[in-house]
């Protein structure tokens, strides 16, 4: 899945490196690059904390084991609905560089 949506964002992909890379690590200190791209890409937002949760993202994706998860009970309950992440994910980006928030 990453390589795909490194694809949608038209970014390399870096692959798996054998340990974590805590995004708020390699974020740190990194605002005055964002505020760069953003006057150069004419993005809505030049200030990158209203841009991102480095430590929330980190806490849904950085997890030291691989996380396994079973939908039995939620669609047993009724919650039957589905997205395919990867769409999800197109459209989002779409609207993402449509409000400028990304560049495009």
């Amino acid at each position: 899945m990453w390589p795909r949506i490194a694809e949608l964002l038209a970014v390399e992909p870096e692959g798996y490196a054998e340990r974590p890379r805590p995004l708020a690590d390699q974020m740190a200190g990194r605002a005055d690059d964002w505020r760069a791209l953003a006057a150069r890409e004419h993005l809505a937002e030049p200030d990158l904390t209203r841009v991102a949760s480095w430590w929330h993202t980190d806490g849904d994706l950085n997890r030291p084991v691989e996380c396994f998860t079973d939908l039995t009970r939620s669609r047993t309950a009724g919650f039957t609905g589905h997205a395919d992440t990867l769409s999800s994910f197109a459209t989002l980006f779409t609207t993402l560089r449509r409000e400028r928030v990304i560049p495009g």
